[in-house]
């Protein structure tokens, strides 16, 4: 449908007014005179009031003059086109006018057919521009649309190192994400899906990724975040804020208990900027991969002990009948496996539990000993002293010893080391 461009002619001559208004074929031009003024402040009333394409003005009018009128209409209605009308004798004045960007003028009296190729041409101009607004909002919906997969093409560029800070900070502005470093990284890996015979089928599994995924964002709802899967069907998280350690536990429990299956977490502190991204990314698929090589029932151990950490009766020979194996042979292959006992496993998830426990609640010490599995508080400051080198009040009271630059990377790095060597040193 044909858009009616409106038109307004002002001029304190009505014999003026009339003479334009009948001299030209307004339906033909697809315009249409919505109104008339004699002065420049009705005129500019007017123009707002009927959100006017075309202003015809003649420059001396009583009240309000046209240069006045045009400056108005300059900062209130930007995108009408204004056509002054003026005499031989006020050219001088005119030029003025022609400064403050009106589209065209013309001299009285009115030649019909030069006002008529004229209104022809605003129209083409009015007609390309808002083919073109049409056109920008058009590219804004699609883009708006498309957001979460540009977002992932973005980030996967990002995470992979194809992509330098100044980049990267224009892109996160352009995506509308907080143009700075997210606080945390984390990959969501399901082991299912990477065993030597995957246990479900491929559009099984791209519907159990989807479902994962929504568990994932629904959980994490209150953060500021970007969630997507790389090449390999790994779930990458990137958050603008600390996640609470419950809420990680949360994921690993509503995914078991809404799909049926095992999620693991990898999530790290970003510490060294924006381009660091990428080393954490491949280290957490370093991780991935190792933990796709061992065998199925060193898998359902490390299942085992991680659903029944907190439990203070765990045995190697609870698992060991849970998984219906001998305690013996099932020690040596985790021993062979993982490079680790039974027992340095079963500590490092409560130590790693400890210290989440420790940065993240105002929980008594006691309270997150039995949190963790431990009969007593003195047994659990005891361990922790073992692996940690400090008591629990004395690392709480160090506000952020695990973020100090030296000692973070040894704890996030090579943590699972440190605690095989403390326990089993």
């Amino acid at each position: 449908m044909q858009k009616t461009w409106k038109v307004l002619i002002a001029d304190d001559e009505p014999i003026i007014r009339e003479g334009i208004r009948e001299a030209i074929n307004w339906e033909a031009l697809q315009m249409e005179v919505v109104a008339e003024a004699e002065d420049g402040e009705e005129a500019l009333e007017l123009v707002l009031e009927h959100s006017v394409d075309i202003l015809l003005a003649d420059l001396n009018m009583p009240i309000m003059n046209g240069i006045t009128l045009i400056k108005n209409l300059r900062e209130k209605r930007p995108q009408c086109k204004i056509v002054i009308i003026t005499g031989h004798d006020e050219f001088t004045y005119a030029q003025e006018a022609v400064r403050l960007h009106v589209t065209d003028y013309i001299l009285k009296p009115a030649n019909p057919e030069q006002l008529k190729n004229l209104l022809e041409n605003i129209r083409k101009e009015l007609e390309a521009t808002a083919q073109q607004d049409d056109y920008l909002k058009m590219a804004e919906t699609q883009i708006t649309k498309n957001f979460p997969l540009l977002q992932e093409r973005f980030c996967l560029e990002w995470i992979e190192g194809h992509m330098k800070e100044a980049e990267i900070l224009e892109q996160l502005r352009f995506l509308q994400l907080p143009a700075e470093c997210p606080q945390q990284f984390g990959i969501i890996h399901c082991p299912e899906f990477y065993t030597t015979t995957p246990l479900v089928k491929e559009n099984d599994r791209k519907m159990l990724l989807f479902s994962i995924e929504n568990i994932v964002s629904e959980l994490l709802q209150p953060f500021q975040k970007v969630l997507f899967c790389d090449h390999s069907g790994l779930i990458i998280v990137c958050v603008w804020a600390h996640v609470p350690t419950d809420t990680l536990f949360e994921i690993e429990k509503a995914v078991k208990e809404y799909l049926r299956v095992t999620v693991n977490l990898y999530f790290e502190p970003i510490q060294d900027g924006l381009t660091a991204i990428t080393e954490l990314y491949q280290r957490c698929k370093g991780l991935v991969d190792k933990e796709s090589r061992i065998s199925p029932m060193v898998r359902r151990a490390k299942k085992f002990i991680h659903d029944h950490f907190s439990d203070p009766d765990l045995t190697l020979e609870l698992l060991a009948q849970s998984l219906q194996a001998s305690p013996v042979y099932l020690s040596r292959t985790i021993k062979q496996e993982l490079g680790r006992s039974f027992v340095g496993l079963v500590t490092e998830l409560r130590m790693k539990k400890a210290i989440q426990l420790l940065n993240d609640t105002d929980l008594s010490i006691l309270e997150i000993a039995e949190r963790v599995g431990y009969d007593t508080q003195h047994y659990f400051s005891t361990a922790f002293k073992k692996v940690m080198g400090v008591s629990p009040n004395q690392y709480r009271k160090g506000s952020g010893f695990l973020y100090d630059e030296p000692i973070r990377k040894e704890l996030t790095v090579t943590i699972d080391k440190k605690i095989a060597h403390n326990i089993e040193g």
